[in-house]
């Protein structure tokens, strides 16, 4: 449709129904607007803070052995 028809035609309806048009062209606007994505540059995993963060502590050196002392300790009865 040509710009200058659908302004007519709305033109031509009720107060009410032309607040309907601009209300559901508000909802249209927002529904379709692209979000804003942040371009954001990756960072290396290893400079997160939480990485080493148990490097000091003795009984963390083999994780797989803390693991299974943990379930031994708590699941075998």
């Amino acid at each position: 449709m040509e710009q200058i028809n659908i302004n007519k035609d709305i033109s031509t309806l009720p107060p009410a129904a032309q607040q309907q048009v601009a209300d559901f062209i508000a909802f249209l606007k927002i529904r379709y607007t692209k979000p804003e994505t942040s371009r954001t540059t990756k960072s290396n995993i290893t400079d997160e803070s939480f990485i080493g963060i148990w490097k000091d502590r003795e009984d963390m050196q083999d994780s797989s052995k803390w693991v299974r002392n943990i379930r031994e300790s708590e699941w075998v009865s």
